[in-house]
């Protein structure tokens, strides 16, 4: 009885530090470089409507490319002139959701949503996926690419 209780008391002790490494609780770094991402989606969002580049000159890298929803690449120099002329074809645009995972200690992936409505009084979403790297002690964007899914069918009376 003895040995299987030592035994039962062993694999605890084994098992213990391997389910911790497969599970890692994130770090107080990690944390705040999820919270910033979350700030930093949700300013991107924003921006489409309030016009303000400074977000996107801050956030995407020199070197980002993303797909926008028709399929077309844009860079970064892309992104801040729709950027600033944003105003003029949205009211607004809200993030919804999102949610980041991180794969190591310098990448990231943020997936969320967003809701708008256009100056035509247009309503719709973006889903998107942006890829985030951690570069010289500043987290930005490499990569994004951006959807948007079909309206849902109204039901008929």
């Amino acid at each position: 009885m003895n040995k299987l209780v030592l035994a039962a008391v062993a694999l605890i002790f084994v098992s213990t530090p391997l389910t911790r490494a497969q599970n890692p609780a994130p770090s107080s770094g990690q944390k705040e470089a999820e919270d910033y991402i979350r700030k930093s989606e949700s300013e991107w969002a924003e921006s489409v409507a309030n016009g303000d580049a400074t977000v996107i000159e801050r956030i995407l890298a020199d070197d980002f490319r993303g797909v926008d929803p028709k399929g077309k690449l844009y860079d970064k120099p892309t992104m801040i002139s729709e950027t600033k002329e944003g105003p003029n074809h949205f009211v607004s645009n809200h993030l919804e959701d999102v949610k980041v995972r991180f794969f190591g200690d310098n990448a990231a992936v943020a997936q969320g949503s967003e809701s708008w409505v256009r100056r035509n009084g247009e309503r719709g979403r973006f889903v998107w996926t942006d890829t985030w790297i951690l570069r010289n002690g500043r987290w930005q964007i490499v990569a994004a690419e951006d959807l948007v899914p079909p309206a849902k069918p109204e039901k008929h009376k």
